[in-house]
């Protein structure tokens, strides 16, 4: 066999050792290179290489049902059912997914990339397949201890425990999330690792069979064991030892996990091809840094996401300001709020994504306590190649419907470290969000009314045109004001700072123009610009923002582009706005007026 795509399932059953060892390599060898072109998740992918093959040997899916928890280990999964092809195209516009997909495969039963919810899937499958109990299915659920942190993890523990379902659970156990693991549960897998069981085993203890722990890149190990659990008839936990970026020294001596998701590298080096430009996330970091320096009363907490979300230079300084609870974004947040009920202010660092797991703490534990605690969202609107589960589309909608809550939108590095700054003096939530994205050059304000930044205003022209620029837009939002005033229309640019609450300021200056548009990387509906749009009465007003859908992936400068979110989309917008000045006012949403 000459090619990846000629191993199938069939193909595997007839390999012998020598011959599946070589298989593992050149998988390997190809996710390497493949990964290095592309960008993506190889550290994860690269550790689970021989589980994987051992899983299609034993299991034949998709009539036996795989559910790969988080699903950027899912990479070898994807070769040994027909997609090697694609993976030159892994993670463009188009192309292969960089999780598992159910429009690629029926071999993916799950899509959502968010950590710890497959044993949960796996009880309900498990639950429907023996409705028809002469099927024989068999269900396997791959979680990694990392994403056994997580809260809803344990939820699926205790109810496929005693569900009575041969589930059986594979636990992908390579110490590390992001960061190593942390809890009481990184210290007993630990024990088991070592064959320690003197304090007792406990999976065994809520009800489940254990069979490990066992060398996770031993082809042949994992095959029997996997084996002798379908063997029990029972649920069953298999502890599977493995290694983050096995087979790949830059990956295996990575003690920053760059290899966990990376851009385009030089395969030979690990490092990247292109210069490192500075991220929004670095200008985050050093100055929550800076600032944490003469504040001792500020804590940082992250959920298993210490360097991603810009923690490292604190850690570093004061590794006592900076708390990883695991992948648990509910506790995160309700552990907040008890630091900040005991004097200190909190600053709860998160993905955008990942801030919907942790609402009902945020709005119960948070804002109703009106305790000061402020949430920086990394990653928010457009993220581009993780696709629809990791684009920050939501929080904007979610965060205004929060009482009490502040919301600011930096639009370049000045702003963030100013606002940064304000939250921590504030009394009460708040919440800053910015993108995965370079950031830009410092942009001067023309005036200051009222803690709104006036950006850009057309000279010796009426006014027309009101745009209110939130966030990182803001540059797309002047490229398109300077059209227009070429054009002859009016345009004032304003970044209110805060978006939320609404600044009076913001609604006397619409008074004093034709139509705001408002211009946002959220969802529109339910978005802040709605909620201008409600409360500024005398003016129409039109929103821009993303639709409510679930974008796939792609570039992030793409994906803008096809939600009307640049410069030359905005001007159309306004000067469309300009020629139907007549039209019967409307609802403003995305696309209407009002």
């Amino acid at each position: 066999m000459n090619n990846l795509n000629d191993f199938s399932r069939t193909a595997l059953l007839r390999l012998d050792d020598r011959e599946l060892n070589e298989l593992a390599s050149r998988m390997r060898q190809f996710l390497v290179d493949s990964v290095a072109a592309t960008g993506g998740h190889l550290g994860a992918a690269l550790g689970t290489v021989e589980l994987t093959i051992a899983l299609h040997r034993v299991f034949d899916s998709p009539r036996d049902v795989m559910v790969f928890d988080t699903g950027h280990q899912c990479y070898a999964h994807k070769i040994l059912t027909d997609r090697a092809a694609g993976f030159s195209t892994l993670r463009q516009s188009g192309g292969l997914s960089g999780y598992p997909s159910r429009a690629e495969s029926v071999h993916d039963w799950v899509e959502n990339s968010h950590a710890s919810v497959s044993l949960a899937w796996a009880d309900g499958i498990a639950k429907a397949i023996a409705r028809d109990s002469s099927s024989g299915r068999r269900v396997v659920a791959v979680i990694g201890d990392g994403a056994l942190t997580g809260g809803v993890a344990w939820e699926g523990l205790n109810n496929l425990a005693t569900a009575g379902h041969p589930v059986i659970v594979v636990i992908n156990d390579n110490s590390r999330s992001y960061d190593p693991t942390v809890g009481g549960l990184s210290v007993h897998l630990d024990r088991l690792r070592r064959g320690d069981t003197t304090a007792g085993n406990l999976f065994e203890s809520l009800g489940f069979a254990y069979l490990g722990p066992v060398d996770g890149h031993d082809i042949g190990a994992i095959s029997a064991v996997l084996r002798e659990a379908t063997a029990t008839g029972r649920a069953v936990v298999v502890h599977c030892v493995t290694a983050k970026g096995h087979g790949y020294p830059p990956a295996e001596s990575d003690e920053d996990d760059r290899m966990h998701a990376c851009g385009v590298i030089d395969p030979a080096t690990g490092f990247p091809s292109r210069p490192n430009k500075r991220m929004w996330t670095d200008v985050f970091g050093a100055e929550l840094d800076a600032v944490a320096r003469t504040r001792p009363d500020v804590v940082a907490l992250t959920a298993a996401m210490r360097l991603p979300t810009g923690l490292g230079a604190l850690s570093q300084a004061r590794p006592d300001a900076v708390i990883d609870s695991g992948i648990a974004e509910q506790h995160v947040l309700a552990s907040a709020a008890g630091l900040a009920t005991g004097g200190a202010h909190p600053v709860v660092a998160l993905y955008s994504t990942f801030l919907h797991r942790a609402f009902d703490q945020l709005l119960l534990d948070v804002a109703l306590h009106r305790l000061p605690v402020t949430v920086v969202l990394d990653r928010a609107g457009i993220t581009g190649p993780d696709g629809p589960s990791h684009h920050g589309m939501w929080d904007l909608a979610l965060l205004a419907a929060v009482p009490g809550m502040r919301i600011a939108c930096p639009r370049d590095p000045q702003r963030l470290r100013e606002l940064l700054r304000e939250a921590l003096d504030v009394k009460g939530p708040t919440a800053l969000r910015y993108p995965k994205a370079v950031v830009g050059e410092d942009m001067t304000a023309l005036a200051q009314m009222s803690g709104l930044d006036v950006l850009y205003r057309s000279r010796n022209l009426p006014l027309n045109v009101l745009l209110v620029s939130i966030g990182a837009l803001a540059p797309e939002c002047l490229l398109a004001a300077e059209s227009l005033t070429g054009e002859g229309i009016g345009v004032t640019v304003v970044d209110p700072r805060w978006i939320w609450p609404i600044n009076p300021a913001l609604v006397a200056m619409a008074a004093r123009h034709q139509f705001i548009v408002t211009v946002e990387d959220g969802i529109a509906e339910g978005g802040v610009g709605t909620r201008m749009a409600q409360a500024i009465t005398t003016t129409r007003t039109h929103v821009l923002g993303l639709p409510t859908d679930f974008l796939a992936h792609a570039g992030r400068e793409e994906l803008l582009s096809q939600t009307g979110l640049t410069g030359a989309a905005i001007a159309e917008t306004c000067r469309r706005l300009v020629a139907e000045q007549t039209t019967p006012a409307g609802t403003a949403l995305s696309g209407s007026l009002r």
